[in-house]
């Protein structure tokens, strides 16, 4: 139980250790990795401070310009997973102003306070996952090997409603209590060994609450979720009956045995102090927030009034959530944009100075996504040669057929809509089609070298410019 109390450890990574890892994943924008790594780096840093110097010492916000499939988002939720930090994005287009139906810009802070939540709730049922495993046991053994029934009594009507039933067991014999635990030892031994595996019982489960998904678009989900839990501590949590396989009902029971044995208060505060001194909100497209006109009227008062929502949150501010106050001074805020039409210097003066770091990431050259297919982890050709490799396909890529299906992302990406590393999957798309859909009549080689490319994106390109002319 003891481990239960030990806070989250945030990995020691110097700049270049994390800009390393991003490496294996992401090809190019030099500049927008170090940018990032410094500023989890600082935070890092400041954690290793006296507490009256860490008040004192605000997050590098960063902005990242450049078009869409560049990486922006990519490296932003890849340094968030290495480090085991709550993350969240969420589109600045999706808030409005106060006083207007939809979300408001607190959402985004309570979404990071679930998200810490969940990881610091994960990490703590990690910790009692032994103890869980044998309390699941327990139970199990006491469905496969059954007392004498129970019978169920009543004082009053107000105890049936509220779950105050009593049990009284009927009283075993001696003999039959000494038969039972003999039997209890037998059948744990046949758990331990996965005996029961595939035998089905039937098992009580609490019936898990309907999400606020559908509340959360017009901005109710908090008053949902307070009425939830009102109604969570007035009336008793419901149970419902599940005809599940030994197997699932262990999963299933040391789940429900974990929660209890986590202090939810302990997880609590853990999940707001790890918000606050280690959580990333990633604001995408806040390049279409930006005021592009000086008129002052219709969309572009809306516009700046959700920038003036945004920056009190981004500043340093109190957001009341359903598990405690939390603060966002310390909060790292990264925005993102293409900035086509608009530039950051478009955005109000008061929201520029609080993200301090400006970075420009590049357009993907045709090496770029020779480097994408041939030298990141989990490339998209593993993944296609994985997929086929089901079916008994054996898919083999030349160094050649590479350089041609880059050569038609790039061409594609400059002669129509840049969609950066995004056009690479279009491309694999087309060119496997028939393959993808043949597969599975038997093992078969394939190989895609640069005529089998040229020949389907050329073929693919030609109905491309005909279906213009065809109304």
């Amino acid at each position: 139980m003891d481990q239960q109390n030990e806070p989250i450890q945030i990995p020691n990574l110097l700049p270049k250790d994390i800009v390393a890892h991003l490496d294996r994943y992401i090809i190019g924008q030099d500049e927008a990795k170090k940018s990032i790594a410094i500023a989890i780096r600082n935070r890092y840093r400041r954690s290793q401070l006296p507490k009256n110097l860490q008040e004192e010492i605000s997050p590098s916000n960063i902005i990242m310009m450049g078009p869409t499939g560049v990486g922006k988002t990519e490296i932003v939720r890849r340094v968030s997973k290495i480090l085991g930090t709550p993350f969240v994005k969420v589109e600045a287009t999706k808030f409005t102003e106060v006083g207007y139906v939809g979300r408001d810009v607190d959402s985004m802070i309570r979404d990071l306070v679930e998200a810490s939540i969940r990881l610091v709730r994960q990490e703590k049922i990690k910790s009692v996952q032994e103890e869980a495993q044998a309390l699941a046991t327990e139970r199990l053994i006491d469905l496969l090997v059954p007392s004498k029934k129970k019978r169920l009594t009543n004082n009053n009507p107000l105890e049936m409603l509220f779950g105050g039933q009593q049990n009284t067991n009927d009283a075993e014999s001696s003999e039959e209590e000494k038969h039972r635990n003999e039997q209890k030892i037998i059948f744990k031994e046949k758990l331990r060994r996965h005996e029961f595996d595939d035998q089905t019982i039937e098992i009580e489960v609490e019936e898990k609450r309907m999400s606020n998904d559908m509340m959360a678009a017009t901005g109710m989900d908090q008053v949902m979720d307070n009425m939830n839990d009102m109604m969570k501590n007035i009336m008793p949590s419901k149970k419902k009956k599940r005809r599940v396989t030994v197997l699932e009902a262990r999963d299933i029971l040391a789940e429900e045995e974990a929660e209890k044995l986590i202090d939810e208060d302990l997880v609590n505060q853990e999940a707001i102090e790890l918000a606050e001194n280690h959580g990333i909100v990633f604001i995408d497209e806040i390049d279409k927030i930006a005021e592009t006109s000086v008129s002052g009227q219709g969309a572009g008062v809306s516009r700046e009034g959700v920038q003036r929502d945004i920056l009190p949150i981004v500043e340093g501010s109190v957001v009341k959530t359903k598990y405690g106050n939390i603060k966002t001074d310390h909060i790292l805020f990264i925005a993102a944009g293409a900035f086509h039409v608009s530039k950051p210097e478009d955005l109000i003066p008061e929201l520029q100075g609080r993200f301090p770091f400006k970075v420009q990431l590049e357009s993907l050259t045709k090496d770029d996504f020779i480097k994408i297919l041939t030298e990141t982890e989990h490339s998209l050709p593993e993944k296609y040669q994985a997929l086929l490799a089901v079916d008994q396909t054996n898919l083999t890529f030349t160094a050649d057929g590479i350089e041609a299906l880059a050569a038609h992302a790039y061409a594609l990406n400059e002669n129509e809509e840049d969609l950066g590393a995004r056009r690479l999957v279009s491309v694999m798309e087309k060119t496997l089609l028939n393959i993808l859909y043949d597969a599975g009549d038997g093992q078969t080689d394939v190989v895609i070298d640069k005529d089998f490319v040229n020949k389907v994106c050329e073929t693919s390109s030609t109905s491309n410019q005909m279906s213009k002319y065809i109304l």
